[in-house]
């Protein structure tokens, strides 16, 4: 992406700030926009160390605003939809319309600017491999798997990529697809399950484990998932999506990730909290093949034990940070999905 002017929207939440914070300082002649906006889980203060500099740019503002979109398309070459509603248990609430809201209408504002206004341009839909569905072990779908998700969440992510591939047929917009495994990383809202216990083994709360910690996720590290990013700009073919995941061996149970971050912690084992059965729209294991995205050179640099750990180091290193977004939305929010959290 050299020399490149590009568009990142959502890029003040968790993956999306950690790869403009890449973009910016693998090449000096990037500049970025950033389109944000701000809602619970996207904080400024993510890429705050290039806030003054003059190759970026933040601007708040809606994916879904047709007219903000449409000023903003002609000025870049590429553009990066992180922007998106993304918690499974938000989509099974009230809060669901919002993530057909987003995940599709507002791509479907993206892609239509493009196709109007620049059309030579790349877009990259950043999805996710929930799209596949429960996967059975030893199942890894490649990217022409049938879809079957689970969710609305995945079901509005699925949506937005096939309306982008639509696209590509249609208007021959250059369009790439990436579907990554679950992220870990700084900087993640702590809703999620890792900063969620991480956190939550920092203060002795409870980390509340469902059905026995059985459930299988492939997690990938945020800053291992955004150089695959750039590949699939730099090598990727219009047209195409490439599955992005870390493809553990063995595969890592909740249960054990869990016993990772209390011994990263120093917690002990009595915070775990069982919870019977399982949350709406979960699945039991997700998997994906990821031969294509290595074919052009890619491979995960961490392992999940290494990661942890080194997350757990910047959980306690930045408590100022996760203290803050524990307000009291996310109190209420954990408090209608978790109980009330036990007093110290």
């Amino acid at each position: 992406m050299h020399g490149t002017n590009v568009l990142v929207t959502g890029g003040c939440g968790f993956i999306g700030s950690h790869f403009i914070k890449g973009l910016l300082s693998r090449d000096s002649s990037t500049t970025v926009i950033n389109l944000d906006l701000l809602t619970y889980a996207g904080d400024p203060k993510n890429v705050g160390e290039w806030a003054e500099s003059p190759r970026y740019k933040f601007v708040h503002g809606d994916i879904r605003d047709p007219e903000l979109v449409d000023r903003l398309i002609p000025q870049v070459d590429s553009v990066f939809n992180f922007a998106a509603e993304s918690h499974v248990d938000r989509s099974t609430g009230k809060d669901a319309g919002e993530f057909i809201k987003t995940n599709v209408y507002g791509v479907f504002v993206l892609l239509d600017a493009i196709r109007r206004l620049r059309p030579e341009i790349r877009f990259l839909q950043v999805g996710t491999d929930e799209v596949y569905g429960d996967i059975e072990a030893p199942g890894f779908p490649a990217e022409n798997a049938i879809l079957q998700p689970s969710s609305p969440y995945s079901a509005s992510k699925a949506g937005a990529d096939e309306l982008a591939l639509s696209f590509s047929r249609t208007h021959n917009l250059d369009v790439r697809i990436s579907r990554c495994t679950n992220n870990y990383g700084p900087y993640q809202y702590p809703e999620k399950v890792i900063p969620l216990f991480i956190t939550n083994a920092l203060d002795e709360q409870p980390l509340p484990l469902y059905d026995g910690g059985t459930q299988i996720r492939d997690w990938l590290r945020v800053s291992d998932h955004c150089e695959a990013l750039h590949l699939i700009m730099e090598k990727g073919q219009s047209g195409e999506i490439y599955n992005v995941g870390a493809n553990q061996s063995p595969e890592r149970s909740n249960a054990e990730i869990t016993q990772m971050i209390l011994a990263a912690t120093g917690a002990s084992a009595s915070l775990i909290e069982p919870r019977s059965g399982l949350r709406p729209g979960h699945d039991q294991r997700y998997a994906v093949a990821t031969d294509k995205i290595r074919d052009l050179g890619w491979a995960p640099q961490l392992d999940i034990e290494q990661g942890i750990s080194e997350t757990v180091s910047w959980y306690i290193e930045n408590r100022k940070w996760w203290e803050a977004h524990k307000d009291a939305a996310y109190q209420a929010y954990y408090s209608d999905h978790y109980g009330q959290k036990k007093k110290t």
